[in-house]
């Protein structure tokens, strides 16, 4: 089963800027996750309230996506370099 990838305003916007190699590759983490959200190298983040966040890399970048199985959509959070993601 297939799930939706949703962009947020800031991943949308940080995607928009960055250099196309480094859209390329995740782009491709997208898609992977679209098949498989817990891939074997996510890890889920503490310290969010009511939403159970995970993370993935994608070289010195961070995405921070939240899973909902009733629509089968992973919502994307958050992408950036990883010093500034947790912020």
């Amino acid at each position: 089963m297939l799930f939706s990838i949703l962009l947020g305003h800031q991943p949308d916007k940080f995607v928009k800027k960055i250099d196309n190699q480094t859209k390329e590759r995740i782009r491709g983490k997208l898609l992977k996750l679209q098949e498989d959200p817990f891939p074997s190298e996510v890890e889920r983040i503490e310290g969010y309230k009511g939403e159970k966040i995970f993370r993935i890399r994608v070289r010195d970048y961070r995405i921070l996506y939240f899973v909902r199985y009733e629509i089968n959509h992973i919502f994307v959070a958050k992408i950036d370099k990883r010093s500034r993601v947790y912020d």
